[in-house]
């Protein structure tokens, strides 16, 4: 081999080999920033610079940690030992305790901010480029002296902008998953105020009958007195132990209610090991007279699940799309440089290909992606009326509650009241007998009772229409299944 052709030899291979040292050390950049580390908390997320990457996890993450939260041991007590010493000497535990509590411990909300990071990361990922391909070539090896070497470098090029419609779709799946989180979040703060309600009234029940327990008490003390006395006769002993074994059992039954109330409780906020503590708060004593067409106007613009549905709808208007460019082939091209000992000279090869869409024309994917854009409209409108079926069954519970509370604190509590003052004045002058006593005070005992459970049920309803009717804090979270398939049906062409 002449000097001046192994020059041009050496000048080739070394063309190729820094083409193919340069895409290298792009994968390893790709490498290096493949894996971003999860941020541990809101702060870790606040800190990154707002990316493409990032800025939905922000969105998606601006109150609960991204995917971490464990539960603590057994012999640890640490989640609700912070509220429960800060709630010594006070009150009792507040409503707002728990929803901070639950943001921090629930553990759908961790799975719907992992969800909006790996839908996030994916977003990424099907846009990325295929890695070039570098290799050797040689012919008519075994022919000593005719024999020809050299390095090729191979590049495929993606037509019709299917990488950035992959993009498009994942940015959809992204913004389903944040309204995903947010729908997520009312269905959490929704179960913690309706459970935190109905453990509140069954605490108040619980301490109406307690008191109402120690005036029956009294009354079969007083009966057995005015019996040794032949006061009273043997009757009214035996009616007011009746009512006092009456009451015991249902003191029983509402410490049995109050224990389940509160580790229903303790469940939804995420730690169900939390041991019983007093609750300080009010059930609602009014409520304003709604307009229940206005307020279903206001759930069809604010509800975060009716957002959710039609960014599936844009999602798959987006697949769509995707799908109707698969067709248009990719163009692959080789570079290739090398040395044919038999003319002793340098050669440079260049090919150009792509596939014939003849047989394959996406045809099949084309029409899957439209069925699945008609069914996802369609979701909207279940999702709709089934908004409008939750909608009636709450306005029926919040007015017939709302009428409840409304007549029994203007007109029932007060009669009752006076009427066991009378009944009790009647009975100290004489005019009374003992068994109308005690009937007097049973009447005032069960309407008090009666009078808690529609507290109950106004403040159920109430918190159900504030948090958007989205209910289910620990039922199985709304996810969207993500892939790099997209990616992988880019540059497969077929």
């Amino acid at each position: 081999m002449s000097p001046r052709h192994s020059r041009q030899f050496y000048l080739h291979t070394a063309i190729c080999l820094f083409a193919a040292s340069g895409c290298a050390g792009s994968r390893n950049t790709v490498a290096e920033s493949k894996y971003t580390p999860v941020p541990q908390s809101v702060a870790d997320l606040a800190s990154q610079p707002i990316t493409a990457e990032t800025s939905v996890q922000r969105d998606s993450l601006n109150i609960a940690a991204a995917a971490d939260v464990r539960p603590a041991d057994d012999n640890a007590n640490n989640a609700s030992g912070v509220i429960l010493t800060s709630a010594e000497g006070t009150a009792g535990l507040t409503i707002e305790q728990f929803e901070q509590l639950a943001m921090s411990n629930n553990p759908t909300l961790s799975q719907q901010a992992a969800g909006a990071q790996e839908a996030s990361s994916m977003q990424s990922q099907v846009g990325r480029k295929a890695n070039p391909t570098v290799g050797y070539f040689g012919s008519q090896i075994a022919d000593k002296g005719t024999d020809q070497h050299g390095l090729f470098l191979e590049q495929e090029f993606v037509t019709g902008n299917k990488l950035q419609l992959n993009q498009e779709v994942m940015r959809q799946a992204v913004e389903v998953q944040r309204w995903n989180y947010q729908s997520q979040t009312y269905r959490v703060m929704t179960d913690v105020r309706m459970r935190f309600y109905e453990a509140l009234a069954a605490q108040r029940r619980l301490d109406l009958i307690e008191e109402f327990l120690g005036v029956v008490s009294q009354g079969v003390d007083l009966a057995k007195k005015r019996n040794e006395s032949l006061e009273a006769s043997r009757t009214d002993v035996l009616q007011a132990s009746i009512q006092l074994n009456e009451v015991e059992v249902q003191l029983q039954q509402a410490q049995y209610s109050y224990d389940a109330a509160w580790k229903s409780l303790a469940s939804v906020v995420g730690v169900p090991y939390m041991q019983p503590a007093k609750l300080s708060g009010d059930l609602p004593t009014q409520a304003t007279l709604t307009d229940w067409n206005q307020t279903f106007e206001n759930l069809l613009q604010t509800s975060p699940e009716l957002h959710a549905a039609r960014a599936k709808v844009a999602q798959a208007r987006a697949n769509l799309s995707r799908q109707e460019v698969q067709a248009i082939p990719n163009i692959t091209g080789q570079l290739g440089a090398g040395y044919d000992r038999g003319t002793d000279n340098g050669m440079i090869n260049l090919q150009v290909s792509a596939p014939i869409p003849v047989f394959n024309k996406n045809q099949g994917n084309i029409s899957a992606a439209y069925a699945g854009y008609c069914k996802a409209t369609h979701e909207v409108r279940r999702l709709e009326m089934a908004i409008q079926a939750r909608l009636a069954v709450v306005a029926k519970e919040y007015d017939s509650a709302r009428v409840a509370v409304e007549k029994y604190n203007q007109e029932i509590l007060p009669q009752a009241e006076e009427t066991l003052k009378l009944a009790e004045q009647a009975y100290n002058a004489g005019e009374f007998a003992f068994l109308q006593v005690l009937v007097v005070r049973q009447t005032f005992y069960q309407t008090n009772l009666r009078y808690i459970e529609s507290l109950s049920n106004l403040a159920t309803a109430q918190a159900q229409v504030n948090g958007l009717l989205l209910t289910g804090g620990l039922d199985a979270v709304d996810s969207v299944q993500v892939d790099d398939s997209l990616r992988g049906q880019t540059f497969s062409q077929q």
